[in-house]
């Protein structure tokens, strides 16, 4: 295994509530639950003597708006080596929980604006990752019209600023003939174990190789 990282690398994960994932924000280290503990356990092990640090600020509900209103804060000023970023199925559900739509073109300028910051003012390495979602009931599958061209915006967004792309809605796709939907998010967006399980995994085969 090659590791892209150096010594004392600060790695933050940031995003909504599949980062979140119950992490105590009264504990400013607190990882939660979810991918972001799983992936630090895993290169804490596996890389001890790279002494590599983490931080988790995902924040349950929040869209691509509420991330840019926060960048600062929970992002360039904490000058991480890497930054990797989920962020995008609640820019979908709200248009279908609240009647709250983002289009398209919102979409685009708001994470164009969020790398723009990181590339001009930080020497941060970028991964983005793709927001997902796991066909459970018709309701879900429905919200594949909003999301998948957002995904294909993330996408395009990565090759242009030179980021890593991890493909979380490919991986999860690959594992619907391993078991149903609903073992992997049991609410076709907030994954269970085995769904974060499955998430640290495609990151770890993507960014570290």
């Amino acid at each position: 295994m090659t590791v892209p990282f150096k010594k004392d690398d600060l790695i933050l994960f940031i995003g909504d509530s599949i980062t979140d994932c119950g992490r105590d924000r009264n504990d400013l280290a607190s990882l939660g639950m979810g991918y972001a503990a799983m992936l630090a356990g895993r290169l804490g092990l596996e890389r001890a003597e790279l002494n590599l640090r983490f931080l988790n600020r995902g924040i349950g509900g929040d869209s691509t708006c509420h991330l840019l209103a926060r960048w600062d804060e929970d992002c360039i000023e904490l000058k991480p080596d890497w930054v990797s970023i989920l962020i995008g199925v609640n820019n979908t559900w709200r248009r279908y929980d609240q009647n709250d739509p983002t289009q398209d073109g919102v979409f685009s300028t708001e994470c164009r604006e969020l790398l723009e910051h990181v590339q001009n003012e930080t020497s941060t390495k970028i991964v983005i990752c793709s927001p997902f979602l796991l066909h459970t009931d018709p309701s879900i599958e429905k919200m594949r019209e909003d999301l998948d061209p957002k995904i294909g915006i993330l996408r395009k967004l990565a090759e242009e600023f030179g980021a890593i792309w991890v493909d979380f809605d490919a991986a999860f796709v690959a594992a619907k003939g391993r078991q149903i939907p609903s073992y992997w998010a049991f609410d076709g967006v907030h994954p269970t174990m085995a769904g974060h399980a499955l998430m640290a995994n495609a990151w770890m085969q993507t960014v570290v190789g």
